[in-house]
């Protein structure tokens, strides 16, 4: 059988692409093209192999290869969905049941060779007879619950039998069925324990793919760990971080609950400019009405990163308010053409589909302060929010008068965002020009002042001393020009942190708060002041706030939640907090350390062990005297250091 692999159903671990031959002829071939996905198509291939083993199609159950599924979700999955093994039967039964059967909008794979057309629907979707989606859907048997899972994988239901199907794995042609599956499976628990050897196989032998071949990382800050990788660390993942492909927040994530304030998402207006170019006018306009929301303290808004992960995506409106537990949705479009802006927008009740306001705008350049104003204020009459004169009229802050100056702020912000030495410097340039534009607009300064905090991550040869000099003078500059700048306070409380004047850093958080109640990066600025000043317990609880508000939030949330769990000794609560950094980065240094730390406190040595070696792959020099150096003013450093030698590490 080895040598016939044209089969009904064929399973490549190669490419990770199922290949299938439906009744009637029918034939396509579906790729699972992302880590999350490839773990299903390797449950699949389980469910096959255990029936091949039986000699019959039978219903599988999972809780027996637990161990072997954890391992499939840490290694082929990259741990996408959850590192959380308790959840890891949920997630398979529901994805079983209600993701892989749906051919036709194929939420965890592509279909090749096939695009996707509309169907008198609202999305796109595979187009493909009721037959084919039939036959497709019936192979997906199950029974039991989520914890008690079955799986059958039904071929019988397309009149076949178990020779029908085959496991293809390695770069031998002949290897297929259990030989190809127990290879597969060793080469990934050699990948787990770090120690694969492909440097002695041969032509022929099962190889590795490619996604499971990972070199060693260079030193990613010259060979010292120092305070500014922190809190860079936060600054580049502020707005700038990999979204999760679909669904975007990351599968098995608890459902959120609607606040008990109205809550909205507003999502980044569409550019129809037709260039590029413009994007960064279109995603100005967008912040400024999410910066104006968020300064209202009776309304739930969601934060930029959050918003900005559905950009360029096909989301409907729903699932974004499942995903980010919010009711209402604004979307909208934006073009600009010489000196003249136009604008569409709607606001959506999510739950219900009830359109409650919808407007379009046709304005010049020069007003888009009032323009964003206007709609920021139809917004909150939609919702029936009342405000205040004074909360009214903080809404927009201190805008400048001249929108060139307004123009090359937002062009260099566009720059800083791309975090490279070249893109920093560029945004400085850009910052210095709308300064020489406008003296009084304080929104460059604030620029100027991100500018000069990130420069010595980016070039190790500069003062780090004279860099953070620089930017206490502009982001005070800014503050000086607009006190009510939230942004302005929250970049400041950063720039303390970074010079160890903790309690200025605390206060300066507390202000940005208190200017934009909404502010999740302000909430984390404030919980890392508290926490490197020796107040952990405290740091809590604005971080998990910090989250609710941007739920698809980067790894470094997630990492100070774990640390500040851990100065607690609540080791549990930390393990997961880190493993949640790791779903989001899996190359985020200080939350490999924090594990590491966690487990070996908490008398779980083995992993500890295996997070050390995670360590030393993301930064080989690693260095357990050089990392106490970055620990809060009042921790105990030697229980610590006592840990991670413990794990390993020198």
């Amino acid at each position: 059988m080895a040598q016939n692999l044209k089969k009904l159903i064929r399973i490549d671990l190669n490419r990770f692409r199922l290949d299938v031959s439906l009744p009637q002829r029918s034939e396509f071939s579906i790729h699972f093209n992302s880590p999350s996905r490839r773990f299903y198509l390797s449950v699949i291939a389980l469910v096959v192999c255990e029936m091949k083993k039986l000699g019959r199609i039978a219903s599988i159950p999972l809780e027996e290869h637990l161990d072997l599924l954890a391992l499939l979700n840490e290694t082929v999955g990259e741990s996408a969905g959850s590192s959380d093994r308790d959840s890891l039967l949920p997630r398979i039964y529901r994805k079983w049941k209600n993701a892989l059967p749906n051919l036709e909008d194929a939420p965890l794979f592509k279909v090749l060779g096939k695009e996707r057309e509309y169907d008198g629907g609202a999305g796109k979707v595979y187009l493909f007879t009721e037959e084919e989606k039939d036959a497709w859907a019936n192979l997906f048997q199950y029974k039991g619950s989520e914890q008690h899972v079955r799986l059958r994988f039904s071929i019988d239901a397309l009149g076949a039998g178990l020779d029908d199907v085959a496991i293809v794995y390695g770069e031998s042609p002949g290897l297929a069925g259990g030989d190809a599956w127990g290879g597969f499976v060793a080469d990934l628990k050699e990948t787990a324990e770090g120690k694969p050897d492909f440097s002695q196989r041969k032509p022929g032998d099962i190889g590795i793919p490619a996604f499971l071949r990972r070199p060693v990382h260079g030193t990613l800050l010259a060979a010292v760990i120092i305070l500014l990788a922190c809190v860079a660390a936060i600054m580049v993942w502020k707005y700038y971080a990999p979204a999760p492909q679909s669904g975007i927040v990351p599968p098995g994530e608890t459902a959120l609950l609607l606040p008990d304030e109205p809550s909205i998402a507003v999502l980044p207006f569409d550019n129809m400019s037709g260039d590029p170019e413009q994007e960064f006018l279109s995603d100005g306009i967008t912040e400024e009405i999410i910066s104006g929301l968020s300064r209202i303290p009776h309304l739930f808004v969601i934060a930029r990163r959050s918003v900005f992960s559905y950009k360029g995506k096909q989301v409907g409106i729903q699932q974004i308010s499942r995903d980010l537990g919010v009711r209402y949705v604004m979307e909208g479009s934006f073009e600009r053409t010489d000196d003249r802006i136009r604008i569409t927008a709607r606001l959506v009740d999510a739950p219900t589909g009830h359109q409650l306001w919808a407007e379009r705008y046709d304005r010049e350049l020069k007003e888009v302060f009032a323009l964003q104003d206007e709609i920021t204020m139809e917004i909150l009459r939609a919702l029936e929010v009342k405000l205040t004169e004074g909360e009214e009229a903080r809404i927009s802050g201190k805008n400048t008068g001249n929108i060139e100056a307004y123009l090359k702020t937002l062009e260099a912000m566009k720059y800083y965002f791309r975090y490279t030495k070249d893109d920093n410097a560029m945004a400085r340039r850009l910052g210095k020009e709308a300064v020489r534009l406008d003296p009084a607009y304080a929104r460059p300064y604030r620029l100027l002042a991100l500018t000069y905090l990130m420069e010595p991550y980016y070039d190790a040869g500069k003062s780090r001393g004279k860099c953070l000099d620089r930017a206490l003078e502009l982001a005070k500059k800014a503050i000086s020009l607009d006190e009510t700048h939230p942004c302005a306070h929250e970049t400041l409380s950063y720039i303390y942190a970074e010079r160890r004047e903790y309690e200025k850093a605390i206060a300066e958080a507390r202000q940005a708060i208190a200017l934009d109640p909404n502010g999740a990066d302000s909430r984390v600025a404030l919980g890392y002041a508290l926490m490197m000043s020796g107040r952990p317990e405290q740091a809590i609880a604005p971080i998990k706030k910090a989250i609710r508000g941007n739920p698809i939030a980067p790894g470094q949330y997630y990492f100070l939640l774990g640390h500040a769990y851990r100065f607690t000794r609540r080791y549990d609560e930390a393990i997961v907090a880190y493993q949640k950094a790791l779903e989001r980065s899996p190359d985020l240094l200080f939350a490999h350390v924090g594990m590491t730390i966690a487990y070996s406190l908490s008398g779980r040595d083995a992993e500890a062990r295996a997070q050390a070696r995670e360590v030393l792959r993301v930064q080989p020099r690693f260095s357990v005297e050089r990392y106490i150096k970055t620990g809060p003013l009042h921790q105990d450093p030697k229980p610590v250091v006592a840990a991670l030698r413990k794990a390993g590490l020198k």
